[in-house]
């Protein structure tokens, strides 16, 4: 009863059934009704056993008897949060792509990236909140020997040489030395506040910034974010670890 999915649809199709009560409503005469729902299956999402998929067989009949097809499949939707802005270097005024933000010679990553997702997104939340998907993706791919001597790096060097690497993604390491960890904050919101982000202005005038927001469907976010490399990385590194239960 705590699947939002499943409250979602069992309030609509009460509604849509009690519409039945109206004379012009061609179920009018023979109105149907819900009898029974009989769940069938369902599976669990890691790390927190969350429900993810629900199937389910709703009995709907009426007085004569008939009855209407009732197999249902519900799923938990993620959605993203992406901006849209200009990026006079891509010669475009509506580039898509995930908020990002440079890190001055004082800040820390973490505490960058929750700043920047407040000045784009308009979300406060703090660094505890945040996932870091670069750092659990590279320690796995070392082996437990992604710590180089003086400080944070992956070790990438061949034998007992190590590499001091930032644990990100390198963008463009033929010619730039930037690389970008990637952060991951997920929460449950009602449809509502998915409905107030969809178009929403946000970003910081007296910086230039002109953005607005774009809502869009996880399994859709590879073809909308694909000129952008950090969403791009992002898809990656989140697939990678959901499949191996860690994220």
């Amino acid at each position: 009863m705590s699947f939002h999915p499943f409250n979602s649809w069992l309030s609509t199709l009460l509604t849509s059934l009690s519409h039945q009560s109206l004379p012009s409503h061609p179920f009018h005469p023979s109105p149907y009704t819900l009898h029974s729902i009989k769940i069938q299956s369902f599976d669990l999402f890691p790390p927190s056993s969350r429900i993810g998929f629900l199937k389910l067989q709703a009995t709907v009949k009426n007085e004569q008897g008939e009855w209407l097809p009732g197999a249902v499949f519900l799923r938990d939707e993620r959605y993203v949060l992406l901006t849209v802005q200009p990026r006079i270097a891509a010669g475009s005024l509506s580039f898509v792509e995930l908020p990002a933000g440079m890190v001055d010679e004082e800040g820390e990553f973490a505490g960058t990236a929750a700043r920047e997702i407040e000045e784009e997104l308009g979300m406060r939340i703090s660094e505890g909140e945040l996932v870091n998907l670069s750092q659990l993706a590279l320690e796995e791919a070392v082996g437990g020997q992604g710590q180089a001597q003086g400080g944070g790096g992956t070790g990438t060097g061949t034998g007992t040489a190590k590499e001091k690497l930032g644990e990100g993604v390198y963008p463009s390491p033929g010619a730039c030395d930037e690389f970008i960890p990637v952060f991951m904050h997920e929460r449950r919101v009602p449809r509502r506040q998915l409905n107030e982000w969809e178009g929403r202005l946000t970003g910081l005038r007296e910086h230039g910034e002109r953005i607005s927001l774009r809502l869009v469907k996880m399994r859709d976010l590879w073809r909308v974010g694909g000129r952008d490399g950090k969403t791009l990385a992002a898809v990656a590194l989140w697939e990678g670890l959901r499949r191996e239960g860690r994220v």
